[in-house]
């Protein structure tokens, strides 16, 4: 049987980059947090949003562009908002 290609999206790739730039980004703040407390809380509370990225990033090299693409890339961006939002970042 004939494996299918993965359907590719430049600006999807594009949208993915920026938002691993912007995890690491988030990451280097929390980790210059100096209170062990404080940089506890801000870890676990944005842990949500790096596994949501993860997954979505592993889904767009394994699987490609597809109807789930949109709804994934919503719900980490929400994620992101909130924490933003809820933080002081």
């Amino acid at each position: 049987m004939v494996k299918r290609r993965r359907k590719l999206s430049p600006e999807y790739e594009k949208l993915i980059t920026r938002s691993l730039k912007e995890v690491e980004l988030i990451t280097a703040k929390i980790n210059d947090i100096y209170d062990d407390d404080i940089r506890e809380e801000y870890t676990i509370a944005f842990r949500a949003v790096k596994l949501q990225l993860v997954s979505l990033s592993q889904t767009y090299k394994e699987i490609g562009f597809n109807d789930d693409s949109i709804p994934l890339i919503q719900k980490y961006q929400e994620s992101l908002n909130s924490f933003i939002n809820e933080y002081e970042i």
